[in-house]
């Protein structure tokens, strides 16, 4: 990780806040002597340290989270869902607010926070409607006076290991389905930015969850592991890199659990010359350095078909036209990475460009910032031509505000080019031909494809569905796949025949004065 962790004395942290876990509905103290310091991305300063929970508390918190699911899965479904629809309210109600907390901790601007809260909410409100995907299935009468019925309950207490890029929209993606579903969860947020998901949490308490329904806790690997070995834990929810990933997944399924994994991507891009050029110029600026390219769903790769490459020059120019700065400053487009340690890597990677050859466009290592913000983790927008297959920039998932720009003679060959790379988050066509359109969305693997939307995210109705090496397991986040992943199914066969007993009670009380 690229997280420094210190050991500390009992008043090394003076000064600085130590985020607490929450077990059983209440803030616990974490008694560590080890910690990960929680950075402001825009100047550098400690702000707060995150505790390594202790043995003792994680055990506390998922032997909680087992004994709160005794009652808690046989809580009706319509009450489960009362607290969601309060919850919904209540993250409305404060997203000024979480949006504060989770610039400060992650670094971008305070638009994309709000965005990256309602992404979240979104799924919330998915969630209210979780007690009719739980309906079962029945057939009667498969033999005489028999009849079969099938219906999903819970599994038990679930949990989640979140990244540092959407404190608060991935958490929101595990825990409000899980939990309407009849779950407990067990929730562990990036050690980078803790503070938004106790924040979360605490609210979704405050709406109604009974304790232990919901409980935080912090760490790195030892925390990881104990998720993955705890005998309580039925299912794991991840998302983040591909080694952390990997990981988890054959840790976890080695003990019997079920896992989903969203790991890495190479999101990809094809424009065509029928393309509005303007229109292609904005997103594709947009897709590619917003949210300082912290995103999975990134476009970091542009494939330009035939003359459609006379557009490259027009992206570098818009790009050159955004702010870089602190993201609770009016007027920023671009906030800074999350740590100094992610800033060394991508500018390592723009440099590793520049060796094998490509050609630089627009460099945005030692971005010009706001007076005050100088120690800041920023690099602004970056954009490369003549980028090959086999160039590391290319090759690597960068994340961080880049574009590479390849050129190709044909769109058959841009097909067979983003076919070729081992990810399948997204990828996206710029054309004003429905038949290209189509011949693009069939022939094309990825599982999330968007014509002439740049970042083809499914709205919850739907579910995430990433595929190839961007993710493991075989279900998708949220929607009803995650509803799936959270529940499974219990088939229950029944033979009632009628006898002398039901003759009996059919004539019970006949005559009776």
């Amino acid at each position: 990780s690229a997280t420094r962790r210190r050991l500390v004395g009992a008043g090394a942290s003076r000064g600085v806040a130590v985020v607490p876990n929450l077990i059983d509905g209440q803030k616990v103290q974490s008694k560590a002597t080890t910690f990960f310091d929680v950075h402001n991305p825009a100047t550098g300063e400690l702000i707060a340290r995150t505790p390594q929970s202790t043995p003792e508390e994680l055990k506390q918190a998922a032997d909680s989270c087992a004994r709160a699911f005794e009652t808690w899965r046989t809580t009706p479904p319509s009450t489960r869902a009362r607290v969601m629809h309060k919850y919904e309210g209540a993250i409305r109600d404060n997203t000024d607010a979480l949006a504060k907390v989770l610039t400060e901790e992650q670094g971008k601007t305070i638009a994309d926070a709000k965005g990256d809260i309602f992404r979240g909410l979104e799924v919330v409100e998915m969630s209210t409607n979780v007690p009719a995907m739980l309906q079962g299935e029945s057939l009667t009468n498969v033999a005489s006076s028999v009849d079969i019925h099938s219906y999903r309950v819970p599994l038990g207490v679930a949990a989640g290991i979140a990244p540092f890029n959407f404190p608060a929209m991935i958490p929101l993606w595990m825990f409000p389905p899980a939990i309407t579903a009849g779950n407990t969860f067990l929730m562990k947020p990036s050690e980078r930015v803790p503070r938004t998901a106790v924040m979360l949490a605490e609210m979704a308490n405050d709406c109604g969850l009974p304790p232990g329904v919901l409980n935080i806790v912090h760490g790195g690997h030892d925390t990881v592991n104990f998720i993955c070995d705890n005998e309580h834990v039925k299912a794991v929810s991840f998302v983040g890199g591909n080694i952390a990933g990997a990981h988890i997944y054959e840790r976890a399924g080695k003990n019997g659990k079920r896992a989903q994994c969203n790991m890495g991507a190479k999101n990809h891009a094809v424009i065509l010359p029928d393309a509005d050029p303007r229109s292609v110029v904005n997103q594709i600026v947009g897709a590619s350095c917003g949210a300082a390219g912290q995103r999975c769903m990134a476009l970091s790769v542009a494939v330009f078909v035939g003359d459609s490459k006379r557009w490259i020059p027009m992206i570098a120019e818009e790009a050159a036209k955004l702010t870089v700065g602190p993201g609770n400053m009016d007027g920023i487009d671009i906030g800074p990475l999350i740590s100094n340690q992610a800033k060394a890597r991508v500018e390592g990677l723009i440099q590793s460009g520049v060796d094998e050859g490509a050609e630089l466009l627009l460099d945005g290592r030692n971005p010009s910032v706001p007076k005050g913000y100088e120690n800041g983790y920023f690099t602004g927008p970056t954009i490369f031509t003549k980028v090959k297959p086999g160039m590391q920039i290319y090759d690597q998932e960068i994340f961080g505000p880049v574009l590479t720009c390849i050129e190709v003679d044909t769109f058959d060959e841009a097909i067979k080019l983003v076919n070729s790379n081992p990810f399948g988050n997204g990828t996206a066509i710029f054309t004003r031909s429905g038949g290209a359109a189509r011949k693009y969305v069939d022939q094309i693997e990825a599982g999330q494809v968007g014509v002439n939307v740049p970042i083809p995210v499914p709205l919850p109705m739907f579910s995430f569905t990433g595929n190839k090496k961007s993710i493991l397991g075989d279900l998708n986040f949220y929607g009803k796949a995650g509803v799936n992943f959270y529940t499974q199914l219990k088939t229950v066969t029944s033979a009632w025949r009628e006898d002398d007993h039901v003759e009996k009670l059919s004539t019970a009380g006949v005559g009776a004065q």
